[in-house]
């Protein structure tokens, strides 16, 4: 059984920081997308960041140049790396990962609480 533990979040003023960690544990064979995503008070859930196994990362537009998304293959961990923080961007985050056991699958971890508000 595969599973995805966040950790991280909290309450920030605007223009804090904030760093969320997902690692992913259980019978992995390989991880190829790793991802954030958060759902906004109202709103669905939104693609933030993405990181692939090999590195490469794109971001929403939203977040572009606040937020960095990183990864540590070897504790099959990703992280978001949240400055600059906003009001706005109060919500639930979400890791997610496609993470293969026997074939690929999607999994998410468990959700985290991010507010900023003063």
């Amino acid at each position: 059984q595969v599973q995805l533990v966040q950790s991280g979040g909290g309450l920030v003023q605007p223009g804090g920081s904030l760093r969320l960690s997902c690692a992913a544990s259980g019978s992995i064979v390989g991880i190829s997308n790793m991802d954030w995503y958060r759902q906004l008070p109202g709103k669905s859930r939104e693609f933030v960041a993405r990181a692939t196994h090999a590195g490469t990362t794109n971001y929403a537009d939203s977040v572009k140049g606040r937020f960095t998304i990183s990864r540590d293959n070897a504790k099959n961990t990703v992280y978001l790396q949240m400055d600059n923080l906003k009001p706005e961007d109060t919500g639930v985050y979400y890791c997610h990962a496609n993470i293969r056991v026997v074939t690929f699958d999607s999994y998410w971890g468990q959700g985290t609480q991010v507010t900023v508000s003063s």
